[in-house]
């Protein structure tokens, strides 16, 4: 099967109407929408697998005005997403950028479902994280692949990365938010119980058959389906394939490629697209991009060198700028697996908002609202950051808060705590001034703190941040508990903390590109046959995070435009000016 081919064979055609390099999310639709115009379709990436770090994310979309969401009871329209917008980015992008994804957006989608084997659903309530402000909505915007059958793949599901293993369980049960409200559920609910029941008997017939689960969800049901398009449309992949050189001329883009020891020279005749995921373990960019203290660990996946990025600068491409943050930001934790590799675990909702959790710096005091957007959350670490003041900065609860919700890569129920705490990932302590003790931080300030929390859990109201009081904020909560379900008290003991530390999970500095997505040069000038998707691409957000999904929502939306001007182009001037006009 021509898709599945995972290392260039010599028989290979050297000549290629549009050649994708990278195979996250970005990489993979622009390919699928090349092809879908006919184009012969090369897609190189640079790590043994296809995926990216969308299949390593939870494979939100956030896309406004789609078909789905009507289906999910959402009042919108394209002004109040462009409002929205506006209110959230202002100038830190440029609005013709955010208008040509509002408009891409919900033809992507459509394509994609009509044609492939991508299909989405919207979730009926995932709120924009700045819900605060003028065009939000609750519900409608944030899409995500329905689950999907890995064992349609056949020998190519060994292609796709596998997710994180800490967002696992069983050794690499994937789940999706529905499944762990299940999960948490099975001891009260017959029908949780019929739920988890299934999960783990089909998780099992998985593992005899594949060898790993199959049933694939979130970040992996979106990259699976892709993959799976992608063989349907006889896309040839490469694997374990280094980009050396790109060079653009009158007569297409070339392309060397190095892959096991052979040096290999491509045209593209339509066009190279740009999909490599970003400069997030280049560490010249991070040096240059990125604040004080520099954050250490990524949760990016391996392959998003940001190589590509000097050959294109080396081309004329440059960075954008006026962003409010260089890249997007999560909480991380950190532990060291048993075969020595570094588990990065994102903190992203499931304990930061939950009641009886809270954060605080070496003073004990709090410096956040903690119920707000991963996002923010850092942007807030790094502002109260003095000297290590907050970073790294420590999430603390209590047994009750530690039984209910878990703490980090700690599962809810107390369980299997035992490693984690002989590896000092969990510190634990009976009282609250041992706990400070532990961890080098103030202990009155610590005392004071929890003190003003178990009053505002309480009453209700945060009078430090505000924590609880928008829609967003509150669904990050647990819904049964009253009367702020963000609050509640720390007084049983043993209490627990865990570091945080600043991560990467995507870039929003990127190379610059016009409206199709075309790389620009210093004088705004398009580079011919060099486009840009994807992380690897300026975000439209002008480096402010206000929803859910809106790394992969404008990925989807540009590569839709990168891949079909590419396939456009390689079939003269006449096909790409009427493309161009199409859009």
């Amino acid at each position: 099967m021509p898709g599945s081919e995972s290392t260039p064979a010599e028989k290979q055609a050297e000549v290629w109407d549009v050649v994708v390099l990278g195979g996250g999310a970005a990489g993979m639709a622009a390919a699928v929408f090349a092809a879908l115009d006919g184009a012969r379709t090369l897609l190189v990436e640079c790590s043994g697998s296809v995926g990216g770090t969308s299949a390593l994310s939870a494979g939100t979309v956030w896309i406004p005005n789609t078909r789905h969401a009507a289906s999910a009871g959402a009042e919108d329209s394209p002004e109040r997403a462009a409002a929205f917008l506006d209110a959230a980015v202002g100038n830190r992008a440029p609005k013709v950028m955010r208008d040509t994804f509002l408009r891409a957006g919900p033809e992507a989608v459509r394509h994609l479902e009509e044609n492939t084997a991508v299909q989405f659903r919207a979730r009926p309530f995932h709120p924009d994280y700045l819900f605060e402000l003028e065009g939000s909505v609750a519900g409608g915007r944030a899409l995500e692949a329905l689950s999907f059958d890995g064992g349609m793949l056949g020998k190519a599901l060994h292609l796709l990365r596998k997710p994180i293993p800490e967002f696992t369980i069983l050794g690499g049960m994937m789940v999706d938010r529905d499944d762990i409200g299940h999960l948490l559920k099975m001891t009260r609910s017959l029908k949780s119980l019929s739920h988890g029941t299934r999960l783990v008997a089909g998780y099992a017939v998985d593992r005899m058959r594949y060898g790993r689960g199959a049933r694939l969800v979130m970040g992996n049901a979106l990259t699976g389906r892709l993959l799976k398009s992608l063989l349907d449309l006889d896309v040839t992949i490469w694997t374990d394939a280094e980009v050396t050189d790109i060079s653009a001329g009158a007569d297409g883009t070339r392309v060397r490629v190095r892959s096991k020891g052979k040096e290999i020279s491509l045209h593209a005749a339509g066009g190279v697209i740009l999909a490599s995921g970003g400069f997030a373990r280049h560490p010249q960019r991070r040096a240059e991009l990125l604040p004080e203290p520099q954050p250490e660990f990524s949760p990016a996946a391996p392959g998003n060198t940001g190589a590509l990025h000097d050959i294109a600068l080396r081309l004329g491409a440059r960075y954008g700028e006026g962003g409010a943050q260089p890249v997007f930001w999560a909480p991380v934790s950190r532990r060291r697996r048993k075969d020595g590799s570094m588990a990065v675990f994102p903190h992203f909702v499931l304990d930061r908002s939950k009641p009886g959790i809270f954060s605080v710096g070496r003073d004990g005091r709090r410096f956040v609202n903690e119920s707000r957007s991963y996002h923010e959350f850092v942007v807030a670490m790094y502002g109260a950051d003095r000297d290590g003041s907050t970073i790294p900065a420590f999430e603390i609860t209590d047994a009750d808060g530690l039984r209910k919700y878990g703490l980090g890569m700690v599962r809810p129920g107390g369980r299997g705590l035992g490693p984690f705490l002989k590896d000092g990932y969990l510190v634990r302590a009976d009282s609250l001034a041992d706990l400070a003790g532990r961890l080098g931080i103030d202990q009155d300030g610590l005392a004071d703190t929890v003190s003003r929390m178990n009053r505002f859990a309480e009453t209700g109201v945060d009078l430090d941040f505000g924590r609880g009081t928008t829609v967003y904020e509150r669904a990050n909560g647990d819904p049964s508990h009253r009367p702020n379900p963000t609050l509640g008290p720390v007084r049983t003991p043993p209490f627990y903390a865990i570091r945080l530390w600043p991560g990467d999970i995507g870039a929003a500095t990127g190379l610059l590109t016009d409206t199709d997505a075309r790389l620009i040069d210093a004088e705004g000038k398009a580079i011919d046959g060099l486009y840009a998707c994807g992380n690897d691409m300026q975000s439209v957000m002008g480096g402010v995070y206000p929803a859910p999904g809106i790394n992969l929502g404008p990925a989807i939306a540009f590569a839709y435009i990168a891949g079909r001007h590419a396939a456009a182009r390689s079939r003269g001037p006449q096909q790409e000016q009427s493309s161009a006009e199409e859009r």
